[in-house]
């Protein structure tokens, strides 16, 4: 498969599209908040910001949120982290042209969770869940990998990650959140069904 190609996803509808193991797919179609999930399935919940600044998007990004190439975006990156270990990678862009008037709490989320914002207010619109395969090559994948280098006792294989994104309205302002399952989470599921 040739680099270019890695470095986007082929983005699709359903989650049984991306051929993920039957646990991460149960993940990947959550229907409500994954923030509420996780910490249903942890004793210790914890977003962990690792950025949040102007960059440009992915260009697998750019026509999502309404935008005909990519170009400046804010983004917002953090670690979902589930008694202490790092269970999903979020990356959330929002065009420059969104006013605080659209998305008022944005700037100044710090490490509280975008998920229970957004869920808690009744003028935002959530779009359909789009589901993928991240291969190594991707831009995400690589960004995970950064976040993760310092830490001992995780490691990414040399594999196929699974992710998922939506598009959230509010006002006249476009959100796109994109989750990568990162391999804990599917301790988490693991966890959750010995305890039943």
């Amino acid at each position: 498969m040739r680099a270019a190609s890695l470095r986007q996803a082929r983005w699709l509808a359903h989650p049984g599209g991306v051929h993920a193991p039957a646990a991460m797919r149960d993940w990947l179609a959550t229907p409500g908040s994954l923030t509420a999930r996780l910490v249903a399935h942890s004793r210790q919940f914890r977003v962990q910001k690792l950025r949040q600044a102007s960059a440009v998007c992915l260009a697998d990004e750019a026509a999502a949120i309404g935008l005909a190439r990519p170009q400046r975006v804010w983004e917002r990156e953090v670690l979902l982290r589930c008694d202490g270990r790092p269970a999903v990678y979020g990356h959330t862009v929002v065009p420059m042209g969104a006013t605080a008037h659209d998305w008022p709490l944005f700037s100044a989320l710090g490490e509280r969770s975008l998920g229970t914002t957004l869920f808690h207010d009744p003028r935002v619109r959530r779009g359909r869940l789009e589901f993928a395969r991240i291969r190594p090559g991707h831009p995400l994948l690589a960004r995970a990998r950064a976040a993760l280098e310092a830490e001992a006792t995780v490691e990414l294989a040399d594999d196929i990650y699974y992710a998922r994104r939506c598009v959230y309205r509010r006002r006249q302002g476009l959100l796109l959140v994109t989750e990568v399952f990162l391999p804990a989470v599917l301790d988490l599921v693991a966890t959750a069904t010995n305890t039943k």
